[in-house]
């Protein structure tokens, strides 16, 4: 598992890593025609600005906070400001329009085009180029995302039992779970309650011990003993999951003229919820010694695990990393007695 994970990240790296690119080559007449039309967008935007400074200023003097010779005054600020922004901004879009024509329309490579933005991975002209173009500022955006790394130890209780007589080494065990979250700003103005939902990929292995392995007799699947020395004997299943948690904690709100944020950064926060989800797959792996020689012995046979997987889970931590708790409520196998249910716990990073 280590090993595809590893091999994955390296070649999506080695792709980005050959050319990043901030800046589109529009083409000349293309560049020309954004620039005009661009013209009354800045108008439009200055306007709303403005207004929308007016409206908070409005709010502060309803509130007592200034008189309405100090509103006033603010109101007469904010005008000359915006008119001295759609005056500078103009300027700015009438000198790139110059000095396209100036260039016989010859490309220029211009950091100061807005809204506009390309990625190309890949060498030359065999990369794949990915246009777009950048969407308005919204001023009170209640949805982000955010991407989701948890790994830590990973084991299974027995019904009726305890982790002191797990068939399975508590260090040797682990899970790695990695996927996109959302979060979902509940309350209007009040970032406190947060929906956090999205989709996962979770690895868990089981790690046996006292030389066992799992086999599979009709429609039950049991522990024996194997008939040589094991040097290792690993059980993974692995999950595609849809995780949806209730989190809350403390936001620092920041305001500016034309956004409102809410920002979680080393703050503190707690996730109460669940997941739901699918087995995709199953493999025993074996390592072991016949007659001198070593042997890897992988099996994706059906050991007869559950298809459908459900758990609660939880997590508290400050900022981007928490320590993370998992109980599937669904038992590993279908038919198995015991029955054993997966438990987790390790670190979770929430990487905007």
């Amino acid at each position: 598992m280590g090993k595809v994970v590893n091999y994955l990240m390296f070649f999506i790296l080695c792709l980005i890593a050959e050319d990043i690119c901030a800046q589109e080559q529009l083409a000349k007449e293309q560049q020309i025609a954004w620039l005009e039309k661009s013209r009354e967008n800045v108008k439009t935007s200055e306007r709303e600005g403005l207004k929308k400074e007016v409206m908070r200023i409005n709010a502060r003097e309803e509130r007592g906070e200034i008189t309405h010779l100090q509103a006033e005054e603010l109101k007469k600020l904010a005008a000359e400001k915006h008119a001295r922004n759609i005056e500078n901004r103009l300027a700015i879009i009438e000198n790139r329009i110059a000095l396209l024509h100036r260039n016989n329309y010859e490309l220029v490579n211009d950091t100061l085009m807005e809204n506009r933005f390309s990625v190309l991975i890949g060498a030359g002209k065999k990369g794949i180029k990915i246009k777009g173009k950048n969407e308005p500022v919204k001023y009170d955006r209640r949805t982000g995302n955010q991407m989701l790394f948890a790994f830590g130890f990973n084991n299974a209780i027995r019904e009726e039992g305890s982790l002191e007589d797990t068939p399975y080494k508590v260090g040797g065990s682990g899970f790695i779970e990695l996927g996109w979250n959302w979060n979902t700003r509940l309350l209007k103005n009040s970032n406190f309650w947060r929906l956090k939902y999205g989709f996962s990929m979770q690895w868990n292995k089981l790690n046996l011990k006292d030389n066992q392995y799992f086999v599979k007799d009709g429609a039950t699947v049991a522990l024996e003993q194997f008939p040589f020395s094991l040097k290792k004997a690993n059980f993974r299943t692995t999950y595609l999951v849809l995780p949806v948690y209730l989190e809350f904690g403390p936001s620092k709100r920041m305001e500016k003229d034309d956004r409102i944020r809410y920002l979680n950064n080393d703050q503190f926060k707690m996730g109460i919820g669940g997941f739901a989800g699918v087995n995709l797959g199953t493999m025993q792996k074996l390592k072991y010694k016949e007659d001198g020689k070593k042997v890897k012995d992988k099996s994706k046979q059906d050991f007869g695990t559950n298809d459908f997987v459900y758990g609660l889970g939880a997590y508290v931590g400050i900022g981007d990393i928490s320590v993370y708790a998992k109980y599937n409520l669904s038992t590993i196998f279908k038919n198995q007695y015991p029955k054993q249910n997966n438990i987790s716990l390790g670190l979770r990073l929430d990487l905007d």
